[in-house]
């Protein structure tokens, strides 16, 4: 499968984790003092690494898969369970959208700031909703492609 814009946002992420975690621990060395802003927008970077993650691994339909079921049961059975399976991912995702949507929403009504930076916090928490579409989006598809296999 070629690489899904998942696989670059990740790599991008990464990259930028690693970079700020080194500059962190560089200039800690320098100057005995750690940089505040770094370990808030590391945490933040590491959630969205999750997230996209999960949806790359969404796409692929590459998540934890307990078969002992579908191993014994039939193509039509098969079917039916990556149904289920794929439209439950779909509703937990979709759920945690909702709930994070609101999080971002009483964060942004509240004007809840970050400790580290200052920042309003619904930005950070703005993406969780986003990406928990992303997901569900990719269950979506593989659903769709479940569906359309015949037994």
């Amino acid at each position: 499968m070629p690489l899904a814009i998942e696989d670059w946002l990740s790599v991008l992420i990464l990259a930028a984790l690693s970079l700020i975690t080194l500059l962190n621990v560089v200039l800690r060395y320098w100057t005995h003092s750690s940089i505040a802003w770094t370990e808030e927008i590391s945490i933040f970077l590491m959630m969205v690494l999750a997230l996209v993650a999960g949806s790359a691994a969404a796409a692929r339909n590459r998540h934890i898969q307990i078969d002992f079921l579908a191993e014994r049961c039939g193509p039509r059975g098969k079917r039916w369970l990556a149904l289920a399976s794929a439209l439950s991912v779909v509703l937990m995702f979709v759920l945690m959208a909702w709930l994070g949507g609101q999080l971002a929403w009483d964060e942004f009504r509240f004007e809840e700031t970050s400790p580290g930076l200052g920042l309003p916090k619904w930005i950070y928490t703005i993406w969780l909703p986003v990406l928990s579409l992303a997901i569900a989006g990719r269950a979506l598809g593989v659903c769709w492609r479940a569906w359309r296999q015949r037994p």
